[in-house]
């Protein structure tokens, strides 16, 4: 029981408990058969004395709970002279918390494994090749530190690779096969090193890198706790009134005290505060195992009840990885030099279409400048500083302040630009088209199937390119041009909520903090669209909006399942020893029976049903 668990924390209490009963059942066999009941009566009062203690603070705090169930359940069957009965229903109190422990690991299994993979150490190069080096903890790695990443080995921090490698990058993305890397290419933390050593220069502190990040987020999701998880006191009022009232008439018609504590042996159902948590757990884990962090039990329970649905476009519906078109370079670049120019500014973005520019210079064997600093300005572009000056990549306006002979391109419906610049010099545009998601019309189709009632498009692209993919999905609510204040105005009037919200970047930083649930896209862990987002999708797949709505949904279920099959059970068996049919002691036993056919209940929320 969740109070029970507050006073009761130990094991040692579990041990304390078998060996009270050992000793009282030796006692039987001899002389000093007369002490048992003192002996083991007086442990289970000790046990009941320290619980009332816990439950006198919980009323202090206007907490009323099912803790006196077991207080009066104790203190009658000792009254009565089942002081066996009371033993059993101690050993249920201190062994409750062994069993919730079991069942928690359980359903953690794939949360717990995100952690144990964390990096802890790296390998610092310190002399000119890779003879002289030093093991150091994580979180001494300072950025620009080269260090050294084994076969086998997880890259430490987010870093610039200094040679061509193969990474494999499934912890992150959900993508089996390896990913070939480039010189100059920044790798995630976490990626795991393929078959021969490597060198790479570390790009940021261990806290603010990838991994860490998602690490974080785990650890955030572990300590959250469900507003579900807490329906147990909700029901825990009326159910101590309805076990009091039945124990009580029991006594009254009977005329046997005896009767009263038959009762309430079976009237402290754990299930009620241990199996809703191991649901929720369970249900976080399942997520995990697809990808999905969940950030408490609470979020499960808003997705289960989710009613709206609204999409950024870029990286969600779409791709992220557009196909490059045309490059309009300005007078005085080539094609080439304005895609080079892009791509060494965009290794340093953490926005979706900076991988495709960066992939397409790499596809043409092109040379990346170094970058000795960079700063990315969120929903505008990102800035870096080379050897030849600062070039600028981003929207159209954020360079039109600065860059001389700036020139719009014309744009087909479904295409975007990307504008580029060095220093106050307009360099060029690349257009390109991005694509849908190939699975985003069956995700589409997959929440209208859930209940989802209303669906829209809001973006910060303009209409020509939004309103193509949105009809390719079936989608016919389209808000276009939007900025993050025009998208926080927008999600938060639409209706029916709760409204979850799916995008990916740092302009969509606010409206998913401001959606009731926000779905950050694509395993960026140290975006701001993570820390702010409620789910964050690990691997770069738009199905799992879907399954986020569905194991919310089944948890939810399974939660309160467990609830009342504990609940129903505890009643009956209630009714049955109000009869006299049920003594005390197997009462006590039996009702061990029901905490683990509804904690084995709850870890159903582990696999899909």
């Amino acid at each position: 029981m969740a109070r029970v668990r507050a006073a009761i924390r130990s094991y040692p209490f579990v041990a304390v408990t078998i060996l009270v009963g050992t000793i009282g059942l030796v006692l039987l066999a001899t002389p000093a058969h007369a002490a048992v009941p003192w002996l083991v009566g007086g442990y289970a009062l000790a046990i009941a004395a320290w619980q009332a203690i816990g439950m006198v603070r919980q009323l202090l705090r206007g907490h009323a709970g099912l803790d006196i169930l077991a207080v009066t359940a104790i203190v009658a069957a000792v009254w009565s002279g089942e002081h066996w009965a009371a033993l059993v229903v101690v050993l249920m109190l201190t062994g409750g918390e062994a069993l919730e422990d079991y069942a928690q690991n359980r359903s953690q299994s794939e949360l717990t494994a995100l952690l144990a993979q964390a990096p802890q150490l790296a390998t610092r190069v310190t002399g000119d090749d890779e003879s002289t080096w030093q093991a150091i903890d994580i979180d001494d790695v300072a950025v620009g530190d080269t260090l050294l990443v084994r076969p086998g080995e997880r890259v430490p921090v987010d870093a610039i690779l200094l040679e061509a490698a193969a990474f494999d990058e499934s912890s992150l993305t959900g993508e089996s096969l390896p990913v070939d890397r480039v010189p100059g290419e920044l790798v995630p933390s976490g990626a795991v090193n393929g078959q021969s050593a490597v060198r790479v220069r570390a790009a940021a502190l261990a806290g603010a890198s990838q991994y860490q990040q998602i690490v974080a987020l785990v650890q955030q999701a572990q300590l959250s706790k469900a507003r579900t998880v807490r329906l147990a006191d909700r029901y825990a009022v009326p159910f101590t009134v309805l076990s009091l009232a039945i124990a009580g008439i029991a006594w009254a018609i009977s005329g046997q005290a005896v009767r009263f504590a038959e009762v309430l042996v079976v009237a402290t159902p754990c299930p009620l505060l241990i199996a809703a948590p191991v649901a929720f757990l369970g249900g976080m884990s399942r997520a995990a195992k697809t990808g999905l962090i969940v950030k408490g039990g609470s979020v499960l329970e808003q997705l289960a009840r989710v009613r709206s649905v609204a999409f950024d476009k870029t990286g969600t519906l779409t791709t992220g990885r557009p196909e490059p078109r045309r490059i309009m370079p300005a007078p005085g670049f080539t094609d080439d030099e304005v895609l080079a120019l892009a791509a060494s500014a965009e290794v340093y973005s953490s926005h979706v279409l900076a991988g495709a520019v960066v992939a397409t210079a790499k596809q043409r064997g092109l040379q990346l400048l170094a970058v000795s600093s960079a700063q990315e300005q969120a929903t505008d572009g990102v800035a870096a500083q080379t050897a030849n000056g600062t070039v600028r990549v981003g929207k159209p306006a954020w360079l039109a302040r600065t860059a001389t002979d700036f020139i719009a391109a014309q744009l087909e419906p479904g295409e975007l630009a990307i504008y580029v610049a060095l220093d106050e010099t307009f360099a060029g545009a690349i257009i390109m088209r991005d694509r849908l998601r190939p699975d985003a019309v069956d995700t589409v189709a997959t929440l209208r199937r859930l209940g989802v009632e209303r669906m829209a498009v809001v973006t910060g692209d303009v209409a020509a390119t939004a309103e193509p993919i949105a009809a390719q999905t079936g989608i016919t609510e389209v808000h276009a041009e939007c900025h993050p204040a025009d998208k926080v105005r927008i999600v938060s009037g639409i209706q029916p909520r709760p409204l979850l919200m799916v995008g990916d970047g740092l302009n969509d930083a606010p409206v998913l903090a401001a959606a009731d649930v926000g779905f950050a896209m694509g395993a960026k862990g140290a975006t701001a669209a993570s820390e702010s987002a409620d789910v964050v999708n690990r691997f770069d797949h738009l199905a799992a909006v879907a399954d986020a709505v569905r194991v919310g949904r089944d948890t939810v279920r399974i939660a309160l399942q467990s609830i009342w099959i504990g609940i129903l059970i505890s009643v009956a068996l209630m009714v049955v020893a109000a009869f006299g049919l049920l003594p005390a002691l197997l009462g006590a036993w039996l009702q061990e029976a029901v905490d683990l056919v509804a904690i084995l209940w709850a870890l159903r929320a582990l696999r899909p049903s």
